[in-house]
């Protein structure tokens, strides 16, 4: 008498080879700015990070707001990032105008 679940394990596993190779075989990148400087991997998930004017980010003596928030990112605040470009680019949740903040790339600071 055959054995009904050797046939199906054996109908599996090519599946699950298969779906092994094509998960691995592409990488994922995170999203690029329009400049063409790629977000880092903590801030973005491919759609959580874009350039914002800089009238949506205030800076006052305690910190960096987000205009769409109304949050403080405080200037000592690790996700407080040098932006690549000298404009401001702000990661939230999903993309969102409001959620919060995962990274905040902001211009030089000049003198």
């Amino acid at each position: 008498m055959s054995n009904p679940l050797s046939h199906t394990r054996v109908a599996i596993l090519p599946s699950v080879a298969l779906l092994s190779v094509a998960f691995f075989q592409f990488p994922a990148y995170a999203h690029e700015a329009k400049s063409g400087w790629t977000y880092p991997l903590e801030c973005c998930s491919n759609r959580d990070c874009r350039e914002v004017p800089a009238e949506n980010i205030t800076q006052r003596p305690d910190g960096y707001h987000i205009a769409q928030t109304g949050e403080r990112v405080g200037y000592t605040d690790p996700r407080v990032r040098d932006s690549p470009d000298g404009v401001y680019h702000w990661c939230s949740a999903d993309g969102a105008n409001n959620t919060r903040t995962i990274c905040l790339f902001v211009p030089p600071q000049s003198f």
